[in-house]
């Protein structure tokens, strides 16, 4: 026999293939991410910029500033602010307890809108 039969290797190398396939995602699923809090820094100070509040309570209630709104009356501020020259940077308060869909729904609003200057406001511990 002058040839090596390479089928068997063929065949390890594409089960291989499929195995490290089908494991690689499930791997990237069952990271644990612990989120880190954000410790006091020394120049906490926000230089003096103009900006707006957006702020959502526990029970998902939208403000603007301090006067409640809902989501089509939010487009239509987005949409105010978007227009003018110089639009002021966006102060997102989002309470701790609230699901994590509600905050990217507002972001989601923010993005369309254009508006570009973002802070999202945690608490210091």
């Amino acid at each position: 026999m002058t040839e090596l039969n390479v089928t068997p290797l063929m065949d390890l190398a594409f089960s291989l293939l499929i195995i490290f396939m089908i494991s690689t995602p499930l791997l990237e699923q069952t990271i644990p991410v612990d989120l880190p809090k954000q410790e006091k820094s020394a120049s906490s100070q926000r230089p003096e910029i103009d900006f707006q509040v957006i702020s959502l309570d526990a029970k998902g209630q939208i403000y603007w500033g301090k006067q409640a709104v809902d989501f089509p009356e939010l487009n239509r501020l987005l949409g105010s602010l978007s227009a003018m020259p110089e639009p002021p940077a966006i102060s997102l308060r989002g309470d701790g307890s609230l699901p994590y869909q509600k905050i990217v729904d507002v972001l989601d609003a923010i993005k369309r809108h254009n508006l570009t200057k973002l802070h999202l406001d945690t608490a210091v511990k």
